[in-house]
């Protein structure tokens, strides 16, 4: 195997990570932990309604970006918008739970990593070249 197919096999693997992480993250928040996400925002001041507007808006755009990353089309553009949505989150996150930051599980802290991971992905993609996912 060339230095390039290696290259391009991991940029494959890391596409379909972050698809996971994106799909499982909107299932999660709407199918397994309901609970946690409401609570937070109830607790945060929102109302019951307000609550379950944010829960299933976040989990369709999660669940959103994970289908355009397998659909691997405009990539440059879905990396920028992946950027911004985790940033979006992160403030609003620690705007309403910033003890988070210290989590022993990082759930804040983990996207920071993501977010490089992110920006090296639309380094290296040329969307003139883009093709479908392996």
């Amino acid at each position: 195997m060339t230095k390039q197919m290696k290259i391009h096999t991991l940029l494959a693997l890391a596409r379909y990570s972050l698809a996971f992480l994106w799909i499982f993250t909107g299932l999660t928040s709407v199918y397994f932990d309901y609970q946690t996400g409401h609570e937070l925002l109830i607790n945060f001041g929102f109302n019951d309604s307000i609550t379950l507007t944010l829960i299933y808006s976040g989990a369709i755009l999660d669940i959103g970006l994970g289908l355009w990353i397998l659909n691997n089309t405009k990539m440059k553009l879905c990396y920028v918008v992946q950027i911004i949505v985790i940033t979006s989150y992160t403030i609003l996150l620690t705007m309403i739970e910033p003890s988070y930051w210290l989590h022993p599980f990082g759930p804040l802290s983990k996207n920071l990593p993501i977010i490089m991971l992110i920006f090296i992905l639309h380094y290296m993609t040329d969307d003139s070249s883009t093709e479908r996912a392996l």
